[in-house]
């Protein structure tokens, strides 16, 4: 057996060990959605918990008016929960715009905090901070600056948390509000919903394990001072404090019927600069938590930690090890006698990848259909090859900025 042959091996074996990790997370995460697709929310139980809802944002002037009404317009006793705006040293007209919003809605518990470039301009982290400390609610929930909530998501949150203490947090998911604004914007659509809504809802039905996303979600007041607020070093910061709460013994629990809209980059060069940042985020948060591998107080997170030490570093490393290998052999450059037998594996690799994402599409309405077989075969051979170049480039910017000694700062995401 030829060098080739052991790294094909090696490859191989890698691959599709997280390709079966992802099916069992998809049967698992159809069989939650099955599970409470039928059984109602718990009604809150006597006087609803008082809310503080943050926004960070900076230079949102475009998206940020539809957000704020959007948060207004809630469900949830408007006199238990009051909005916390974090306009951040923006150069735009955010703060005009939020000025007169203040006027159209008096007596609301609308608060406007606008920071320069000494306290402010510093990352979400550091943004979430600042309107912490203004605060009063019990239960601290955040929501991006291009999000339009459903009436009902932060009720359901509520309560979620309030029914059981050994929650530190609820998330609910966020749904692409311009999907069919482009094939990028379609691919993004179907990424959410298989990669992150079902994968979520897999770890949590078999590990009572969930990942914050940056936006709809609701942790308690408690939780946040015990820890300190944010860090400000992390640009991924959702990932680092799902972390930190189950450190402290708590639980995070996927609602998946607390819906919020986003808007999603519309052109590959704006999605490229935002992906890269997450990735170089997570990579931050996995450096930063691998010594909790040989913590026996930690093995409630050792599958997370593992799952995206894998994705970042064993799936990529094994998918460009292959390609390269399979490329090297058909030009004649190395020999490897297993090269048909890894193409055989590729290609029933490729047809279960496109039959699990669309069985993934199943729980959401509008989506199960047949134009969607062709957007994830598409998205096979374009959107998911680019993901790799996103993987690479996060790590090389996350050693880039750990020589350099770089402090976190906003990545401002193009709005439309």
């Amino acid at each position: 057996m030829t060098v080739a042959d052991i790294l094909m091996l090696i490859s191989v074996f890698c691959i599709w060990s997280l390709l079966l990790v992802n099916v069992v997370l998809i049967v698992a995460g159809y069989l939650y959605y099955i599970q409470i697709e039928n059984k109602p929310v718990a009604p809150i139980e006597g006087e609803p918990p008082f809310v503080s809802i943050m926004v960070p944002a900076h230079n949102e002037g475009k998206v940020i008016t539809k957000t704020v009404e959007s948060l207004l317009a809630l469900s949830y006793p408007h006199n238990r929960y009051e909005i916390i705006v974090i306009n951040d040293n923006s150069s735009d007209n955010s703060s005009v715009l939020l000025g007169n919003l203040q006027s159209k809605y008096p007596g609301r518990n609308l608060i406007i905090l606008n920071t320069d470039n000494v306290k402010g301009g510093k990352g979400k982290s550091n943004a979430l901070n600042l309107g912490f400390k203004l605060s009063k609610g019990e239960l601290i929930a955040i929501y991006d600056a291009d999000n339009t909530p459903e009436k009902t998501a932060l009720t359901y949150l509520v309560s979620e948390i309030t029914h059981d203490a050994s929650l530190g947090a609820v998330i609910g998911k966020f749904r692409t509000r311009n999907r069919d604004a482009s094939l990028l914007t379609r691919f993004i659509n179907v990424e959410t919903l298989s990669f992150q809504w079902m994968a979520q809802a897999g770890r949590w039905k078999l590990f009572k394990l969930c990942t914050i996303p940056g936006t709809n979600f609701i942790v308690r007041r408690s939780i946040i001072e015990q820890m300190g607020g944010w860090d400000v070093k992390a640009i991924a910061e959702d990932t680092e404090i799902s972390f930190r709460i189950y450190l402290m013994g708590y639980k995070i629990k996927f609602q998946p019927k607390s819906v919020t809209w986003e808007q999603e980059p519309q052109t590959v060069k704006v999605w490229f600069k935002q992906r890269t940042r997450w990735a170089k985020g997570n990579i931050y948060v996995i450096v930063k938590n691998i010594p909790l591998l040989f913590k026996r107080s930690a093995r409630n997170i050792h599958f997370d930690i593992l799952y995206y030490l894998s994705i970042y570093v064993l799936l990529l490393t094994s998918l460009v090890m292959s390609d390269l290998l399979l490329i090297l052999h058909a030009l004649g450059y190395v020999s490897t006698t297993i090269a048909s037998f890894s193409s055989f594996l590729w290609g029933l690799a490729i047809i279960l990848f496109i039959l699990g994402t669309f069985i993934t599409l199943v729980t959401e309405k509008g989506e199960m259909k047949l134009s969607n077989v062709w957007i994830i075969m598409l998205m096979y051979v374009s959107y998911c090859q680019m993901w790799m170049l996103v993987a690479a480039y996060g790590m090389y910017a996350y050693l880039k900025d750990l020589v350099f000694k770089r402090e976190a700062k906003w990545y401002k995401t193009e709005r439309y």
